[in-house]
């Protein structure tokens, strides 16, 4: 399931593209004809993103889009070729278009919709004047895994499995640790580490988290090779030498999803 950064690089990539003009919408797939016969000739007045939320704006109105695990968006330069049968959503004006297919949800609400889904979202590291300080109110309180709580969206919105396992690695803390039992100024540090980190993300369109001193180049180690791209410490590195201590990097599923930590850098 792709990660917050690619959720608002996305945001970027829809307003750069289509924003402030009319663009024609359809749906090949069927399952969003209604919706879209309504937006064609409209015009794209926002975007926004929160966590792994997508809306697109039509003046009061919004497209939301969650990606899922099998969502892909597709832009290319017009002309635009035949859509598949399997788009479920088609933007596009005379100079491109892009394509969204197999979304968890895709649907047409208002603005009082809208903002019940932010209102059940946690802060979003990516969206400027989100408040931590909420975050740590359930963190601080909490007695699930520290883990456990990155991953839920309705703590912390856009944080995936690579920036979770990636974050506490950074910051030596062991993932089964309660929420809490973190000190106030260990979540600070996290949290402002997210926000750089997933920064860096949406600009470079990929996930590195190795410190310079930790680069392939610095260290004298083969570069990474992984579908997913990017520099990691411990993510899908399971049984493989930590970069730094050489410990065996360790895995286990906790609340559904691959865990992955050093044992010794994290350790309780």
């Amino acid at each position: 399931m792709p990660e917050g950064h690619t959720i608002h690089r996305l945001a970027a990539d829809y307003r750069e593209r289509f924003g402030g003009r009319p663009v024609r919408a359809s749906s090949p797939q069927g399952k969003f004809a209604d919706a879209a016969a309504l937006l064609d000739g409209a015009v794209l007045t926002d975007t926004e993103a929160h966590g792994k939320h997508l809306f697109l704006g039509f003046g009061g109105e919004w497209v939301h889009i969650h990606l899922g695990l099998f969502g892909k968006v597709n832009f290319g330069d017009a002309p635009a070729p035949p859509p598949a049968d399997t788009v479920r959503l088609r933007l596009a004006d005379p100079r491109s278009y892009v394509d969204l297919r197999g979304p968890t949800s895709c649907a047409l609400l208002t603005d009082g919709e809208k903002q019940a889904i932010h209102h059940r979202l946690g802060p979003d590291p990516l969206r400027p004047g989100d408040d931590p300080d909420s975050a740590w109110k359930r963190i601080s309180r909490s007695r699930t895994t520290v883990a456990a709580l990155l991953l839920d969206q309705k703590v912390v919105a856009g944080v995936g499995n690579v920036y979770r396992a990636e974050v506490l690695f950074r910051h030596g803390i062991d993932p089964y640790r309660a929420g809490r039992d973190l000190t106030r100024a260990e979540w600070t540090a996290i949290w402002t580490d997210l926000v750089a980190l997933m920064r860096e993300g949406v600009r470079e369109n990929r996930i590195d988290t190795v410190r310079p001193e930790h680069t392939p180049e610095a260290m004298g180690r083969p570069p990474r090779v992984d579908d997913h791209g990017g520099e990691v410490y411990v993510y899908r590195r399971a049984n493989l030498p930590c970069h730094i201590c050489t410990t065996p990097v360790r895995t286990a599923e906790l609340a559904a999803r691959n865990l992955f930590w050093c044992p010794s850098c994290q350790s309780r």
